[in-house]
């Protein structure tokens, strides 16, 4: 039986959003992630988290950057016994790369996790805090789609998806 996901954007979802974040000491978790994530973990969900990384094609950090920082944060994790299934990340922007099909609102991210894991798409959850997340999840077939109050300022609900707060919220939902 394919078992859903639990889709997070990273800035602004995971950790206090900061442009162009790549330094450890500047990475601070958002309450209620871990909890979150504990609980979707238990009820079978994969934990995934998707983000663009624009920072890298912009020249700001690197790949190496990134790893350094990815690999800290799923250590994080682990000591909160929640294992992160995998970070997919989308290094490219349109005005320093050519096109790609993984930055989001493109699906890539989402689909090559599908394929990885042999996902049920229909009963996973994204969450995430641009209109541009939604869309990515959206044209990927996720069934679940959030838009969080905890990272950039939503100017607009472009696809009507429910607003939550805070991570914890969606435990509430009984989505699993």
């Amino acid at each position: 039986m394919k078992k859903p996901a639990l889709f997070l954007d990273r800035d602004g979802v995971i950790n206090i959003e900061k442009r162009y974040l790549y330094k450890i000491e500047d990475f601070v978790f958002i309450d209620g992630v871990f909890e979150t994530c504990r609980y979707f973990q238990n009820q079978g969900y994969h934990i995934i988290v998707i983000t663009n990384q624009a920072g890298i094609a912009r020249g700001i950090y690197n790949e190496n950057d990134f790893h350094n920082i990815t690999n800290w944060m799923i250590e994080e994790f682990k000591q909160e016994e929640i294992a992160l299934a995998k970070v997919y990340h989308c290094p490219h922007h349109p005005d320093f790369t050519n096109g790609c099909d993984c930055r989001k609102p493109k699906p890539g991210l989402i689909l090559q996790a599908r394929h990885d894991f042999d996902l049920n798409l229909s009963k996973s959850i994204l969450v995430g805090d641009k209109n541009t997340d939604i869309e990515s999840g959206i044209k990927a077939g996720v069934g679940n789609n959030f838009l969080i109050t905890t990272g950039h300022k939503i100017e607009e609900n472009k696809h009507g998806v429910e607003i939550i707060n805070n991570l914890t919220e969606l435990i509430d939902k009984k989505l699993a």
